[in-house]
């Protein structure tokens, strides 16, 4: 017999009697925890040339990549945003062969700074990570949820117009090229006027000429594919969809949602992505 799942509450660190430097060393001690690949610690508590502390440098030994990580209890402010930038860019600036990336972890963000921190991330490379404090039947559980990794690497800049089709993204990206052909052969089973079109910027999935979906190039193998909803209950039962899936996605101001992709993760989650397709354009197809 299945057992019952049981449902919990969200407490405060603090309330729990923990600090800050307890969680700090919980993800120093294992750094898998955030969910971002098979880091390994390097430093704690590293003194910054423009003065204060790094919570945690981590590293990613096969991409050669470094994680300037800093840690909030409570919800994220102002201060914390810009300290982490600062000591990104001091990292960054230090070793510039390397790749370098932005990580806040706090136990809440605020709408406000959510947004700010969403829009920065398409030029820094920033990822937001939650830890959730749950109470189970007395027992208490860490959780670390990512919702916010959508940076894009910009485009190099050329004086002349670049001439994009599929032959410069099978040279430049054949991963995103892949997926979008994967995507595309999900999503004709409902709607067969479903064609790919190329940008410089992007790869995008069109039916009946308007575009539907979107494509940016992310590290490989990764894609984020973008699509808009503006009609609020199709939002909301896309939502709950993608949460009781346990599937990460974020929702901006723009009524955009965004869902980090792979390979992979499209076959896995077929009947997912077919699902949301057929809520999206259910009234389309319908009156086909």
């Amino acid at each position: 017999m299945e057992k019952e799942i049981k449902i919990g509450k969200k407490i405060f660190i603090r309330s729990a009697g923990k600090n800050e430097y307890w969680l700090q060393d919980i993800i120093y001690e294992n750094p898998k925890v955030l969910g971002l690949g098979n880091l390994v610690p390097v430093n704690k508590e590293k003194k910054q040339s423009s003065g204060g502390r790094l919570d945690i440098l981590l590293k990613d030994p096969e991409q050669n990549s470094m994680y300037e990580v800093e840690i909030m209890l409570g919800e994220t402010d102002p201060s914390h945003i810009i300290r982490s930038i600062e000591y990104w860019d001091n990292e960054k600036r230090k070793y510039p062969q390397r790749q370098h990336f932005c990580v806040l972890v706090a136990e809440s963000f605020d709408r406000r700074y959510f947004n700010i921190i969403q829009l920065m991330s398409l030029n820094i490379p920033m990822i937001a990570v939650q830890a959730d404090l749950l109470e189970v039947d007395g027992e208490k559980i860490l959780n670390f949820t990512k919702i916010i990794d959508i940076y894009i690497e910009p485009e190099e800049t050329e004086e002349d117009i670049k001439v994009v089709n599929e032959a410069t993204w099978t040279n430049d990206a054949p991963w995103v090229n892949t997926n979008a052909h994967e995507l595309t052969e999900i999503f004709k089973e409902e709607n067969t006027k479903i064609s790919i079109g190329f940008t410089q910027n992007y790869i995008t999935l069109s039916i009946d000429r308007k575009n539907a979906y979107w494509l940016h190039k992310r590290m490989k193998p990764t894609s984020t594919l973008c699509f808009t909803v503006k009609d609020e209950e199709k939002t909301e039962t896309i939502k709950k969809l993608l949460e009781s899936k346990g599937f990460s996605y974020t929702f901006n101001r723009y009524k955009e949602f965004m869902l980090n992709i792979d390979a992979k993760i499209i076959k896995s989650n077929t009947s997912l992505l077919k699902e949301i397709h057929h809520i999206r354009f259910k009234k389309v197809i319908d009156e086909e």
